[in-house]
């Protein structure tokens, strides 16, 4: 009967120190996961700033574009109306790639598609057509 109980008492010894390393390793896997996700979210954050930056500096290029469109370019005659309207919306998609960033591109393209969204089905399928008969060949 002694020997009984005292098996009792190391199995619930051993079971109770194999539950605490569980526990212990559980967290130590909580806190490495959370240290990943950290880490990732910092990752994203600066890979978004920096596609913010490029897009701004596109933007930042299409107007001084637009300015030299229009310094040198013809001013009068159907080429100067050409060459002043392109300088136009150059100037305009600058500012607007510039003001907006790709968070406000996506915000308006979201916008665009819940308006319209069956022509925005239609062209994604052209899309994926397009894509399908120039991955094919």
């Amino acid at each position: 009967m002694a020997n009984t109980a005292t098996n009792t008492r190391r199995e619930e010894s051993f079971t109770n120190k194999a539950q605490d390393a569980a526990g212990t390793v559980a967290d130590k896997a909580r806190q490495a996961a959370s240290n990943v996700a950290d880490k990732a979210k910092d990752v994203a954050s600066a890979v978004g700033e920096k596609a913010d930056s490029a897009v701004s500096s596109v933007g930042s290029g299409m107007q001084s574009l637009a300015g030299t469109i229009r310094d040198k370019g013809p001013s009068g005659g159907v080429l100067g109306g050409a060459a002043s309207s392109m300088a136009g919306a150059l100037e305009s998609s600058g500012r607007y790639l510039q003001e907006e960033g790709l968070s406000g591109m996506a915000d308006d393209i979201t916008g665009l598609v819940r308006r319209h969204p069956i022509p925005a089905i239609m062209i994604g399928i052209g899309f994926g057509y397009l894509l399908a008969r120039m991955t094919r060949s």
